[in-house]
């Protein structure tokens, strides 16, 4: 049974649609276990201000009123998984609960973010990611 270019295509958008959750999934998971570690390393602080300090690292947004190359530096600065990773072992090493609490927040939002669909930014738009491009420009 041979398959015509409509069916071929719908076929490919299936198994897209199927990795595009389980990469969700994935990003969910690291999410939950980073808020896991967190709430276990939470320096005193209550649970309603750190909601706001996991949102933290979106300042780094404030550099798109520099220039859009400027502004995708610091939000892929502070949304970069290996960044979070060693200052998560930078933290480990040093017994500094404060670096592995920042950690913990970096590599949980920017998991979160990108479970989203919100990905590390390309220097030449905003809604230009490594997921692909945002909103309307998907078709682009």
């Amino acid at each position: 049974m041979a398959f015509t270019f409509d069916e071929t295509k719908k076929v490919k958008m299936k198994k897209e649609k199927v990795m595009d959750i389980s990469i969700k999934i994935e990003e969910a998971a690291i999410t939950a276990i980073s808020i896991y570690f967190l709430s276990q390393n939470n320096l005193g602080i209550s649970a309603w201000l750190w909601i706001l300090i996991f949102f933290t690292p979106d300042i780094s947004m404030l550099g798109y009123l520099v220039s859009t190359r400027f502004g995708a530096f610091t939000y892929n600065l502070f949304h970069h998984r290996a960044i979070a990773l060693v200052v998560l072992a930078i933290g480990f090493l040093q017994h500094s609960e404060i670096l592995t609490a920042s950690a913990f927040v970096l590599l949980g939002h920017s998991s979160f973010d990108r479970m989203l669909g919100y990905g590390l930014k390309f220097p030449d738009n905003f809604k230009h990611t490594n997921l692909g491009w945002m909103g309307k420009e998907k078709d682009i």
